[in-house]
Order: structure tokens, then C-alpha cells, then sequence
């Protein structure tokens, strides 16, 4: 059976290196200036672009036909999209689900809604490749990435809300706690697929303090961790020596984060994607 795997480019992957794969570009509106967060977005023009603009600035979700095309000829697709909490993209790929098997009977689409962003779509990316090389059967497929994604978490260091707060995704008054005398605020996504601050923190350890002590209360014990960045490898590395020295059978990458989880994370912001424990096996 011919597989491949789709997502919207919030997930941070461009391509894979067993399994074929498509990542759909979303779009940063920033002003007159329009970024498509592919492999030739231009990250640290982003990052200006953002310090300069004083107005509101917006995202834009793949369309119908963006989908379509991303999900090619292949007999069974896997897409894996952010949260429908905070875009429409999941929308719009349920919407190219329909047209696709409409148009090609036999044909099949599986639509995840990540109810995440970055990293812990990375972590659900990767077991759908784990789990296709396998070569386990389409509905066994389909029931272990169901149970994996139960146990997969994501957790955030944000320095600033701006963005979040002028697209609507959090409150203004809750924006103006991050980015005050040195203030951090630590997050989750919780269970909707919303944001769920946590905690807020002034300095380093006390962040990394933070993390580990939420990262035991959801359950880890060991296990991978993917951690993305906005310009503060230096934060995400000590995180990972953190996780390492607290978890022996931790398996933890950091890695700067593309276009799309940049603009929402913001300067110095840090996405944080977990996976527990299996408690059945």
C-alpha cells in the first residue's frame, strides 16, 4: 500500500528520511510583507520584519487545493495538523479529506487534529513513520497513533505574548504579564488544544524548575523529547542537560524552530513536546 505522510508547516518538518512526505505552508502577514513558511522562508528577515512592525500582524491556514495537492497519488495519507483551537487548518484538511475520497474511491485520509503545535507534531510525525515501517496493517496503524497521541504533551517558555495577543489567542491583559521585569510565563496545551498557563517565572531555573516539575506531574518517566526554539539555543540546551540528568532513559533533540511555531513562540520562546510512558505495556 502506497502511504505518505502530510502536515501543515507547523510541525517543523520539511521531509523524512523513509516515508514519503508533503508539509503544506501556512503564511505570516506581516504588514505589506507576506512570509510562506517553506523551506525558503527567510527566518532572521521574520524576525526584523516583526521587531519593526508596530501594527497587528495575522496567520493564514493552507486552503482546500493546498491539501489536495500535498496528498498527491498515494493510496493512504496520514495529515497531521495544529490545533483547531487556534487555526482553521484542520479544518480545511478535513474539507480536502472528503473531496479526495470523493474523487478517488479506495483512496484514504486520515485527519489528525495534533491539538498541539511544533514539537509534539514532530513526536507524532515520527511514530507515524516508525509505525508505517513496520509495516503494520492501515487499521493498526490507525489505533496505535490513536493511543500515542493520548500520551504525548506540550509544554512552552514564552518571554512575550504579543503575537498571541494581537491574533486573539490570548487575552491582552494576560499578554501584559510575560516580557515585565524579566517575566516568563510556562504553559501547556491543554487537552481542547487551547493555551494553559501554568506559571510565571523570573529566571532560568526557576523556568527549568518549572518544566521538570510539570513535565513528572503529566507523567514522564523517560522517553523522547523534542524542544524548538526562537534564538535561545542556549535555554533549550540547558533544558535538555536538565531532562538528561533528571530522566536516565530520556532521548531529548532541541532544534530552532521554522517560520510558523517562531512567530507564536517569539524571540527567546521555547516549545517543549513530551512523550509518556505507555501505562499498558
Amino acid at each position: 500500500m502506497k502511504y505518505k505522510i502530510v502536515s501543515d508547516s507547523s510541525s517543523d518538518i520539511l521531509a523524512l528520511a523513509q516515508v514519503p512526505f508533503a508539509s503544506v505552508p501556512l503564511h505570516i502577514i506581516i504588514g505589506s510583507h507576506e512570509f510562506i513558511d517553506d523551506k525558503d522562508v527567510d527566518l532572521e528577515l521574520l524576525e526584523k520584519t516583526l521587531a519593526a512592525h508596530k501594527g497587528p500582524s495575522s496567520t493564514a491556514c493552507p486552503s482546500v487545493g493546498d491539501w489536495l495537492k500535498a496528498f498527491g497519488d498515494a493510496e493512504t495519507v496520514f495529515c497531521v495538523t495544529i490545533t483547531s483551537a487556534l487555526s482553521g487548518s484542520y479544518s480545511f484538511a478535513m474539507s480536502a479529506k472528503k473531496e479526495y475520497e470523493e474523487q478517488f474511491p479506495g483512496r484514504f485520509v486520515h485527519v489528525i487534529d495534533s491539538l498541539s503545535t511544533g514539537p509534539e507534531m514532530a513526536l507524532i510525525i515520527e511514530k507515524l513513520q516508525e509505525l508505517i515501517l513496520s509495516g503494520k496493517k492501515r487499521e493498526d496503524i490507525l489505533r496505535e497513533i490513536t493511543a500515542y497521541t493520548r500520551r504525548t504533551h506540550l509544554m512552552f517558555s514564552l518571554e512575550t505574548l504579543r503575537n498571541l495577543a494581537n491574533n486573539g489567542r490570548v487575552s491582552p491583559a494576560v499578554a501584559k504579564l510575560a516580557g515585565i521585569l524579566g517575566i516568563r510565563v510556562v504553559g501547556q496545551a491543554s487537552a481542547q488544544g487551547e493555551l494553559q498557563l501554568l506559571n510565571k517565572c523570573r529566571g532560568e531555573q526557576c523556568v527549568l524548575s518549572s518544566v521538570l516539575k510539570y513535565m513528572k506531574e503529566m507523567g514522564y518517566q523517560g522517553g523522547k523529547v523534542l524542544i524548538s526554539h526562537n534564538g535561545n539555543e542556549k535555554m533549550a540546551a540547558a533544558l535538555a542537560d536538565s531532562i538528561r540528568e533528571s530522566f536516565q532513559a530520556s532521548d531529548v533533540r532541541f532544534y530552532t524552530a521554522r517560520a510558523l511555531c517562531s512567530y507564536y513562540a517569539e524571540k527567546g520562546g521555547l516549545l517543549v513536546g513530551i512523550e509518556c510512558p505507555d501505562i499498558n505495556s
